[in-house]
Parts: C-alpha cells; sequence; structure tokens
C-alpha cells in the first residue's frame, strides 16, 4: 500500500511541476549588459524585446518571459536612441546627432537601410511606425521626418516635414517621445523644454493638447485614448493621462511609480504590462555600471 500511495504522490508530482513551471513569474526587473547606456526599447512578437545602446548604435534583443537575451545589432560605430518595431520583423532606430535613422531586420540584425535626414546640427530622437509611414522627432530643428511605407512594406525616399502651428522651438530639448493613432492619420507628441503635448497631422501642423499641468516627457504610449507619458520630474514615473475624443484637451489621472526605476526614459507595452528603460543620466557612465528594464503594472 505505501508503495501504492508513493507512485500515486510521484505521478501527481510529475503533473504538476510543469504547470509550475509554465506559471512563472515575469521578472519585474530585467537586466541588461553593464555599460549598456540604454534609452529607447520596443516589444515585438511574442516576447521579444529591443533595447538600444546611445554610445554605440548597439541593440539587445532580450525575451520578456525570462530576461535573457544577447546583442542583436553589433557596434557599426552609430547611435541608438528611440527604436521602433513594426509587424515585417523590422527594427526603426533614431540616430541622435548623427542626423540619420537606421532599419535592420529584426530576426538577424542585419542592415536593411540607413536615411540621412540631414547635414545640419540635430538630434534625431525618437520614433513611430504606422502603416504607411515611420515617423522620427527631431530635438533640435522644428522637423519631422517621414519615411513612407508603400505596397509589400517597400520603404522610399525620407522626406523633411516642417512642424508649424502652436508649437515654438526653444533652447535644449524640443521634441522627444512620439507615438500614432491607430489609423497613423494623428501623431502626438511631446516637448520635454517647454513641457508641452501636441497633436500633428501629416501635414506637421500643431495644435497644444491642454492637460491642466506641465508634463516634462521623454517616451510616451498612446493606448486608445490613455496617454503614458515618461517623466523624471519630480519623481521617476509614468503620468496616466485621459485625453478627449479630440485629442485636444485631457486630464492626469495618476502616476505610476516603482522603486526600481532611476531616470526611465521611454516605455512599451505587452498586455496589461508596461515597460520602462532606465536610462541613469546623473549616474557616471561606466563599463560596469549596471542597466536594466523595469516592468510595471498599467
Amino acid at each position: 500500500m505505501k508503495r501504492i500511495h508513493l507512485l500515486v504522490a510521484l505521478a501527481g508530482l510529475v503533473l504538476v511541476l510543469p504547470l509550475v513551471a509554465t506559471g512563472a513569474k515575469r521578472p519585474d526587473h530585467i537586466d541588461l549588459p553593464n555599460g549598456w547606456q540604454p534609452e529607447g526599447i520596443a516589444i515585438g512578437k511574442g516576447n521579444t524585446f529591443y533595447v538600444g545602446s546611445i554610445p554605440t548604435g548597439q541593440v539587445w534583443r532580450g525575451n520578456l518571459r525570462n530576461g535573457q537575451g544577447s546583442v542583436l545589432v553589433p557596434n557599426r560605430g552609430r547611435q541608438a536612441i528611440g527604436v521602433a518595431v513594426d509587424n515585417r520583423n523590422r527594427l526603426f532606430v533614431a540616430g541622435g546627432p548623427t542626423g540619420d535613422g537606421y532599419v535592420y531586420d529584426a530576426r538577424t540584425g542585419a542592415d536593411i537601410a540607413q536615411f540621412d535626414f540631414t547635414d545640419d546640427s540635430s538630434f534625431v530622437n525618437d520614433v513611430v511606425v504606422t502603416k504607411r509611414a515611420a515617423w522620427f522627432t527631431d530635438s533640435t530643428r522644428p522637423f519631422l521626418y517621414k519615411v513612407p511605407i508603400g505596397r509589400h512594406g517597400r520603404l522610399g525616399a525620407a522626406q523633411s516635414v516642417p512642424l508649424t502651428g502652436d508649437i515654438v522651438y526653444g533652447a535644449g530639448f524640443n521634441l522627444n517621445g512620439i507615438d500614432a493613432t491607430p489609423n497613423g492619420k494623428t501623431l502626438i507628441v511631446v516637448q520635454t523644454n517647454t513641457a508641452k503635448l501636441f497633436k500633428v497631422n501629416l501635414h506637421g501642423v500643431t495644435h497644444e493638447i491642454s492637460v491642466g499641468a506641465a508634463v516634462p516627457g521623454d517616451g510616451i504610449l498612446l493606448h486608445g485614448r490613455t496617454l503614458f507619458v515618461v517623466v523624471r520630474s519630480p519623481q521617476d514615473g509614468v503620468l496616466v493621462i485621459r485625453l478627449r475624443p479630440n485629442l485636444r484637451s485631457g486630464s492626469i489621472q495618476r502616476t505610476i511609480t516603482s522603486n526600481d526605476l532611476d531616470e526611465p526614459t521611454t516605455i512599451d507595452e505587452h498586455g496589461s504590462r508596461l515597460y520602462a528603460v532606465n536610462a541613469r543620466f546623473s549616474t557616471p557612465p561606466g563599463p560596469d555600471v549596471p542597466y536594466w528594464v523595469t516592468k510595471l503594472e498599467r
């Protein structure tokens, strides 16, 4: 009888163990390589995420389920600020002071295209990809850069779209984060130095979005009519803003915070979770300095 009981218990154990493994909790803190100096994050198909390295232009590809990853795009003497991935497994990367934008194969890291947006002093900061175009912000020049996407995903020649309307460029970092409505016909941007949000049409005409408070944001994420804005002042966190149907105004609902945040820059979403990159700008960079991604509940 004891032997029978033991076999039954062992059989039950065999059934339970896979369930425990399958239901393992996703990590709240995902380490990046030491010295990485990240800024942008994009989440692609499945549990795959991508994080760029500012000074080297490398891109790290990791798994949200287990936190493991490796270098996808090697050091090619470029820079990587904002990143975005499309449904064709292409990774779009903003090149910061290079004035360029890059497109890589999100599976192999191979070069697909490079766009020289401007030879003037610039800072190509962030990017969003819609069905018809990839849109890049410039933090020092009053332009958006558009890469048209045609039939079968063909990338067209880059265009500079001047910004008009309510926005006024000044000293410091101007346009920063960018996102788009699901139909791709309206863009939302944040101007960091003025702490303002703007709605932008595809011709570059801007209208300020009034939310009743300053929004000194970096990266942004639009989910329906909820806008998530990464801020580092007065505390590290993500502002949750509910926009009205015309996207011309809204109100701040709350701030998502975590003790794991350390000067976050950008976010992306996966299900009910947000994932924020910690750039740690006030920490002197070095090869041994740790960097990581923080999971937040939306």
